[in-house]
């Protein structure tokens, strides 16, 4: 049987540890990660939260924001009736925006398509915007038992090492393998108690034991178990032979300030395409050169620019380099080039609008 893109073989594969999904349960209750405040619920609403959340995402930047979502946002209906540039404003800082798109999107097809109630079986949540097969499994799993494997990042990094799976997670092939044999190692009788203890005990030896460098490996609880440990450098595993291409660009911003009426500064700043970086955020004008933002402002304000420092930015696919340029623009003057997609905001009322996270520093100046 295959569902949500992973498939589950009729029987377990030969020669897999079978004692590494008691040990790793035993482990988990025992010295695992239990204060988390999205643990300790069978809500599929908060762990769908939490998970999304923590995709690329290091869990102490996880803990500011997951309780402020909560406390605007405390069910998937309020989330879905609320304006996505709320959303998007809440989770200004976090990164890799379209998440928070997603978010709002999942949030109103549930409405829609399910009742509000998430669909129970990892198959039917990974139909869902934003919901990959893995998040579906940790949903399943973690909220009604379903004996199934998640594999993130740092599961396949546990699970090659275990295994010393040496075939080149760059290839669609090995991949399939990969989530085959993560499946048959969950026990086939598992209860949920026990689903969740193993699901969490997978995403904690992989956060605190088996890390990327250094791997802790006197520590860990299936180290008689790990191939990997026994090769002697369980750190050549996971395989990946593709290499991301960065692509290296300059952004020049405008920052236009100008007094509003109550004597409060204004900054006006345009909404980002619903497509690329920053995509339905709010942000000062971008442009690709230094000629191309002075030929926007009138030439007889062009010597009132003032150039700020310059900061790098790293994307997954691309490095930025963020030029801010500032502007002391005349009240009550619209902004040069206005467009229906800008407006002014007031500095006090930045947090109100989602803006990407290099350009918070200064707006908050």
């Amino acid at each position: 049987m295959t569902g949500a893109g992973r498939p589950v073989p009729a029987e377990a594969p030969a020669g897999l540890p079978a004692g590494f999904a008691p040990a790793l349960i035993a482990w988990q209750r025992r010295e695992g990660r239990h204060g988390l405040p999205w643990q300790g619920t069978r809500d599929p609403y908060r762990v769908w939260l939490s998970e999304i959340m923590l995709q690329q995402t290091q869990v102490s930047t996880v803990l500011s924001y997951y309780p402020r979502f909560l406390a605007r946002f405390p069910d998937v209906a309020s989330l879905a009736a609320a304006p996505v540039d709320d959303v998007m404003a809440l989770w200004s800082g976090l990164g890799y925006y379209s998440r928070a798109r997603n978010l709002h999107r999942c949030a109103q097809a549930v409405m829609k398509d399910w009742a509000g109630a998430f669909p129970q079986r990892s198959a039917d949540l990974a139909t869902l915007p934003g919901i990959g097969a893995s998040t579906a499994a940790a949903i399943a799993s973690f909220c009604f038992g379903e004996r199934v494997s998640i594999l993130d990042g740092n599961v396949r990094r546990v699970l090659t090492r275990l295994l010393a799976f040496d075939r080149d997670l760059a290839q669609a092939g090995p991949q399939r393998e990969l989530w085959e044999l993560a499946q048959a190692l969950v026990q086939p009788d598992a209860e949920a108690d026990d689903m969740v203890a193993y699901t969490q005990g997978l995403m904690d030896l992989g956060a605190t034991v088996c890390t990327r460098t250094r791997p802790s490996c006197a520590l860990c609880p299936v180290q008689d178990l790990c191939e990997g440990r026994r090769s002697g450098d369980p750190t050549r595993f996971p395989v990946r032979t593709r290499r991301l291409n960065r692509r290296f660009e300059a952004w020049w911003l405008l920052l236009i300030e100008r007094p509003s009426d109550d004597g409060h500064t204004e900054v006006w700043l345009h909404k980002r395409p619903e497509r690329g970086i920053w995509a339905g955020l709010f942000c000062p004008p971008v442009f690709d050169s230094r000629e191309a933002l002075c030929a926007a402002v009138p030439s007889a304000m062009a010597e009132l620019l003032h150039d700020g420092d310059a900061v790098a930015h790293a994307l997954t696919h691309r490095e930025l380099r963020l030029h801010p340029v500032s502007l002391q623009w005349p009240a009550q003057a619209d902004a040069p080039g206005a467009a229906a997609s800008g407006q002014w905001v007031r500095r006090d009322q930045m947090t109100q609008v989602g803006l990407p996270a290099p350009v918070r520093p200064w707006l908050a100046a």
